[in-house]
């Protein structure tokens, strides 16, 4: 639904509503948004970009309770950031996929330019 006024441009308008028009879209990328402003979540990624690190070792990087880290960890997994492998008793971390990489380095451009 537009509306037209006589400054309307309606070609911009319509691609300006396609652009937003997927609610669904919209919803997941402000929960991945959100769950990445918390500058302990950001600073997990931000470790996990190079490293498989356990849950002992984030902790001991942050300088926070191995607690802490977890119910960390267990956000970041739900949301699809970071995905974990088993090696005995010891859980390791990753990030899920390249593209936190690259959305981490394409924010990090932005601020720094």
């Amino acid at each position: 639904m537009t509306m037209s006024t006589p400054h309307s441009h309606q070609k911009s308008v319509e691609s300006a509503l396609r652009a937003v028009g997927d609610q669904e879209l919209i919803t997941s990328l402000s929960e991945i948004f959100k769950v990445l402003g918390d500058p302990t979540r950001l600073k997990i990624i931000m470790a996990l970009a190079d490293e498989e690190l356990c849950v002992y070792d984030i902790a001991e990087v942050l300088g926070v309770s191995e607690s802490a880290v977890s119910h960390q960890l267990r956000m970041l997994k739900t949301m699809r950031l970071v995905k974990q492998r088993k090696d005995g008793k010891l859980v390791f971390y990753t990030l899920d996929d390249e593209h936190i990489e690259d959305l981490i380095r394409v924010a990090s451009r932005h601020i720094s330019e």
